[in-house]
């Protein structure tokens, strides 16, 4: 942590795209930790930067998962989904996030 450069509003709101609200991320909530679909080229350095800017809290830890697109067939022609990564934050003891919010 040494070397960081710090990151922008702009840049911030560029790498996090919008909260996952599925059964198991809602779960992860009760443990303080939440799930973000962000910008593929984002590291965790860059997505713990952007959550503290963004949301004002303090984060303890950042695991990134890159989830590959399934194989679907639309009217015959078969294709593949977009990958995402997805990012689960931990935060400090006390600190929430409205997962229900929408960022612009």
């Amino acid at each position: 942590m040494k070397n960081q450069k710090i990151i922008s509003d702009e840049k911030a709101l560029s790498i996090i795209h919008k909260p996952m609200l599925t059964e198991k991320s809602t779960n992860l909530n009760q443990f303080n930790q939440y799930t973000f679909v962000v910008d593929k080229n984002s590291n965790s350095n860059d997505i713990r930067q952007a959550i503290e800017k963004i949301f004002k809290v303090k984060v303890t830890k950042v695991n990134t998962s890159i989830l590959r697109g399934k194989l679907k067939s639309f009217k015959g022609n078969l294709g593949y989904k977009k990958d995402i990564k997805k990012a689960v934050v931990t935060l400090a003891e006390g600190n929430t996030i409205d997962a229900s919010l929408e960022i612009k």
